[in-house]
């Protein structure tokens, strides 16, 4: 028999029993949409990655003061910012400033203990450029503005106060009032700002008692310079106690988490496999079954001339059959789940053509070795064997 009278033959051996094709199909079809959603969805979110950090860049570096060598917090010089900015590569740099003693309410009737955890810092006017943030509403804080009690709260902090930026809008900041005047949108690569009501650098001093000490100082280097600016920053920043600096990066904090999730997405995948194990298994069992059920029509066909190959060939080819319509609608559907959670968080969708070629090429695989006990065991029947059985 040539393949496409195989293939004929293979097609009209599914169609006579189309319930039982369509539940083997769907265990198939299960795990290789399982497959093909987690790496269509680990691609899709490593493509979002990839986009924020080409948007926000990799060439920003943090400055705060470490541990000090006999136990306690350190403090960085008040000129740190200045010495900061006199690197050649920097580009520029801002600093924010923790108010430690100021607390955020949403009026003066809240108990004292109940401030939520909302930190509030003084910040330089230049901030949002250098972190490159964005505001959600209102304006910022630079300028005129910085020197009057007003704050611009980060996303966080503006929910767990129920406020939005508006003229008339104020909270209970430090023991006075404050005008809510900006929210920020959340930001990426300085996700401490996200809980954080911000006030200017000025206004901290005059309204809150702000030593003016710099808590955290963010610096944009030039592309090409950011290793050789990461290793100076401590030096530079406190020259007399370097040792007492940390220096980070923390677009690497994005690259270790886009990591953690490449493993976890190695154990989905694991998960996928054994339910597309699974679905071989019904393979392999629906194909048992069908070769019991048609001992008459293989040894009709083996006395009409058939040979235990063209037989072999049958059994093999509707399993094969049977493993890549699975496939097919496996990888349809995958590819369909990935494309609407991309498009639910915002996110390019991208489906890797790896998963879209080896996912019918493991199916491929499942029904070849599913249907080989199957098609064996139907060549080896005799004519007369075949025929005689009930």
């Amino acid at each position: 028999m040539r393949w496409t009278d195989l293939l004929r033959v293979g097609v009209h051996g599914l169609r006579s029993r189309p319930l039982r094709v369509a539940l083997s199909a769907v265990g198939i079809a299960i795990g290789i949409a399982a497959m093909t959603a987690v790496a269509g969805i680990s691609a899709s979110s490593s493509a979002e990655l990839d986009r924020q950090l080409d948007e926000l860049g990799t060439n920003l570096l943090t400055v705060a003061p470490g541990q000090a060598l006999f136990g306690g917090e350190s403090q960085l010089p008040l000129e740190a910012v200045a010495m900061i900015e006199r690197i050649g590569p920097v580009e520029s740099a801002a600093a924010t400033g923790t108010v430690a003693d100021a607390k955020v309410y949403r009026t003066d009737r809240i108990p004292e203990n109940e401030s939520g955890g909302i930190a509030v810092k003084a910040a330089e006017d230049d901030l949002l450029d250098v972190v490159g943030a964005s505001l959600a509403q209102g304006q910022w804080i630079g300028g005129a503005a910085g020197d009057f009690p007003a704050a611009v709260l980060g996303a966080d902090a503006a929910a767990a106060l129920g406020v939005a930026a508006g003229p008339d809008v104020q909270i209970w900041l430090g023991g006075q009032w404050f005008a809510v005047v900006g929210v920020l949108e959340p930001v990426a690569l300085a996700p401490e700002l996200d809980n954080a009501a911000l006030v200017g650098w000025d206004a901290a001093a005059a309204y809150l008692g702000f030593d003016l000490h710099a808590t955290q100082v963010y610096a944009r280097a030039a592309e090409a310079a950011v290793a050789d600016v990461q290793a100076v920053l401590g030096a530079t920043a406190n020259p007399e106690h370097p040792e007492e600096v940390e220096v980070s990066r923390p677009s690497d904090a994005l690259v270790a988490a886009e990591a953690a999730e490449a493993s976890f997405t190695g154990l989905l995948l694991g998960i996928g496999g054994v339910a597309l194990l699974v679905g071989g298994v019904g393979v392999a069992n629906t194909m048992v079954v069908s070769v019991l059920e048609r001992r008459g029509e293989i040894g009709l066909r083996r006395s009409l001339g058939a040979t235990r190959a063209d037989v072999r060939g049958q059994f093999l080819a509707e399993s094969l059959l049977l493993s890549l319509l699975g496939g097919a609608g496996g990888v349809a559907l995958g590819a369909a789940i990935t494309a609407a959670y991309a498009a639910w968080q915002g996110w390019p969708a991208t489906v890797p053509a790896w998963a879209l070629g080896g996912g019918v090429a493991a199916t491929a695989v499942i029904g070849a070795v599913a249907g080989l006990y199957p098609a064996v065991k139907a060549a080896r029947m005799s004519p007369t064997e075949a025929l005689t059985s009930p």
